[in-house]
């Protein structure tokens, strides 16, 4: 191990070397240009992930030295041209047993140390907080469910602007930034040194956690609750992917996490608290056509933009087209109940995710926006959080 680890060491000063903007400005968590090795690690884990590559590596290594090394050693020395005739033996038993066993202890030598660090992975007792990620197209919903934290829920999606990113036969407008695709408006907030349990679903597709830096890479299964953790021992922002094909926005969902100090942390649930006390729903307030229309613009160029279009269009043969659509201007509560539980129709290849994690004045504002734009003129204009609150309780 002592040797992997010096290897290990020079791979990474190779990367650093040979990339101009590493050395002008390192940034941790996220690749680098002209990267020789897998991201530095920053747990236990990780480490010792880093460290089976390298020592794996330097036995495939040898192995390959020594058997083209005998194998070309064989022909130079017993070719034709030095008078050396084939050897008339057919089988050798020694040489059976010795090809059946060296490679038997070897993949046991290799074996024992994976299989400790693949036990270690497994185990999530004893997490100090236990945090849900949900993963939908094509965004992540966070919620602490234990722990300093416990409450705080949000959706964490690209901020990436699309002027950087361009369009299908469109080239970007703006220049790409240093975390180009690997940015989001909301946060991951996790304290150093605290074991951080991961539970792991999806409302829609099957998608991917992971973090390099941390080890970590768990599949999100609809109808699954899987799990995964990590402790990172070093202050830092850490950013990774979805890392299954989840459909045609893949490449836009990205994962951050921002491990930060004890005290630090625990200013962060107390800002993130205040926020959520703030933005609390008072269910009976009534509210008008256009607080609700304002209000529902904006969740609906969050949540609802990037399948349905900004024109409320669509996607042709993907996304359902909300202008003209018989279930927004048709009676409210079919749109109450498909903002609440989904819907699968058949006529698209992905269906309609449950969105019940938005508060009821969001899925009355964004009902209303959809209900009362476009070339929509539905009977039934305007959708109140009471009504969305009591098709949540049926």
């Amino acid at each position: 191990m002592t040797y992997a680890k010096r290897l290990q060491a020079l791979m990474f000063g190779l990367a650093i070397s040979a990339s101009i903007p590493a050395l002008a400005a390192p940034v941790e968590g996220r690749p680098v240009d002209y990267q020789l090795n897998l991201q530095m690690p920053v747990t236990k884990i990780a480490t010792e992930i880093n460290d089976l590559h390298t020592w794996m590596m330097i036995v495939c290594l040898v192995i390959f030295v020594a058997v083209f090394g005998v194998m070309f050693y064989s022909v130079f020395k017993h070719r034709r041209s030095l008078g050396h005739k084939p050897a008339t033996f057919h089988e050798s038993t020694a040489v059976e047993i010795a090809w059946t066993v060296v490679p038997f202890l070897i993949v046991i030598v290799m074996a024992l140390p994976a299989t400790k660090t693949v036990v270690a992975m497994k185990d999530t007792s004893n997490a100090d907080i236990t945090i849900k990620a949900t993963g939908m197209q094509w965004k992540w919903g966070y919620d602490y469910l234990k722990g300093e934290g416990e409450g705080i829920s949000f959706l964490s999606s690209l901020s990436t602007p699309r002027s950087q990113v361009g369009e299908p036969g469109v080239a970007p407008t703006q220049a790409r930034g240093v975390n180009y695709l690997m940015e989001v408006d909301n946060e991951m907030y996790v304290p150093v040194n605290k074991k951080i349990r991961i539970v792991l679903t999806a409302n829609d597709v099957i998608h991917a956690w992971m973090i390099p830096a941390f080890g970590v890479k768990q599949d999100a299964i609809p109808g699954f609750v899987r799990d995964t953790w990590f402790k990172a021992e070093k202050i830092g922002v850490y950013r990774g992917q979805c890392a299954e094909l989840c459909g045609k926005e893949h490449a836009f969902m990205p994962i951050v996490v921002n491990v930060v100090s004890d005290a630090d942390y625990t200013k962060w649930v107390n800002g993130e608290k205040k926020k959520m006390a703030a933005l609390a729903d008072d269910p009976s307030k009534v509210w008008t056509i256009d607080e609700l229309k304002i209000k529902g613009e904006k969740i609906y160029a969050t949540n609802c933009v990037v399948c349905h279009q900004a024109n409320g269009k669509g996607v042709p043969n993907a996304f359902a087209a909300l202008d003209g659509s018989p279930v927004v201007t048709g009676p409210k509560a079919e749109q109450i109940n498909v903002l609440l539980h989904g819907q699968k129709s058949g006529k698209y290849p992905s269906e309609m995710p449950a969105w019940k994690q938005l508060s009821d004045s969001d899925i009355a504002a964004v009902i209303t926006y959809t209900r009362n734009n476009w070339s929509n003129k539905a009977a039934e204009n305007i959708v109140q959080p009471a009504e969305v609150l009591a098709a949540r309780n049926k």
